[in-house]
């Protein structure tokens, strides 16, 4: 028999744990909706922003580009090519046939000229096999021996085999400031360094105590198949900075600093 909707309801309580148990799933908790609702828009933006900027150039090979084409490096910085792996008697070599290349061979082998090696007959044959050219290695090599004379060599304070009195420690560095070609070609070519350089006698009762100089040398370089090789180089003064207000070193800290401190190959 049909039960009458006029007749009074009957409601049961479960207890909150059952609730929780019987309770319908078929709806989620509205915060839980609203969180997924939000995680979905946004993942929905990043593929619309990605698929945008799928087809625009690469904002940082563009500036790569076009600092490429403009360079800002101030012209004294450090700048181009590593420097040469490969060495012989202390010498880099095996410089790149580039301009880079050139000018870096230029400043080693400027190191080179103005070492202390020079002052000795044979140190100064060392050095010149190693960087000179071939053909031209004999002239440089009695252009040298005539310029570092008996007289030469007793003027700074040497013997007549370039070697200093006992007690006493022959300072000769260069130190490259900077390079520039001036003239270059496929086989041959010119370059100038900037250098400071040390020069004396270093120790107790020095007659020549060590100064700092500044020059330019030019050297004339050709390629040979395997490296930039030197032909001819020419040297005059300056420019020179003004000197700092710094004190001198004793004959002893300049002593220990040369001792100690040794020196680098080059490169532009």
């Amino acid at each position: 028999m049909p039960v009458s909707d006029d007749q009074p309801h009957t409601r049961t309580r479960l207890p909150v744990g059952e609730q929780s148990v019987y309770q319908s799933t078929g709806r989620q908790p509205r915060p839980l909706r609203t969180l997924l609702t939000v995680l979905l828009v946004v993942t929905l933006l990043v593929v619309a922003i990605s698929v945008a900027n799928r087809d625009k150039p690469d904002p940082v090979g563009t500036a790569s580009a076009d600092q490429a084409a403009t360079p800002k490096t101030a012209a004294t910085a450090p700048s181009g090519q590593l420097p040469v792996a490969t060495a012989s008697n202390g010498i880099g070599v095996g410089h790149p046939h580039t301009d880079q290349g050139a000018q870096s061979a230029a400043a080693n082998y400027a190191v080179a000229l103005g070492s202390a090696e020079m002052l000795r007959a044979e140190g100064r044959r060392t050095v010149l096999a190693t960087i000179a050219d071939s053909t031209s290695q004999a002239a440089l090599t009695a252009r040298l021996d005539a310029a570092f004379s008996k007289e030469t060599l007793a003027k700074l304070g040497l013997d007549e085999k370039g070697k200093a009195p006992k007690g006493l420690t022959f300072v000769s560095r260069t130190v490259p400031v900077g390079t520039k070609t001036t003239n270059s070609a496929d086989t041959a070519t010119v370059v100038e360094i900037w250098c400071t350089g040390l020069l004396g006698l270093a120790g107790p009762g020095s007659v020549l105590p060590v100064t700092e100089n500044w020059y330019t040398l030019t050297v004339t370089m050709r390629w040979t198949g395997a490296d930039w090789k030197l032909t001819d180089f020419a040297r005059r003064t300056g420019p020179a900075p003004l000197p700092g207000d710094q004190q001198a070193a004793t004959a002893e800290e300049i002593t220990g600093a040369v001792q100690d401190f040794g020196g680098f190959r080059y490169a532009r």
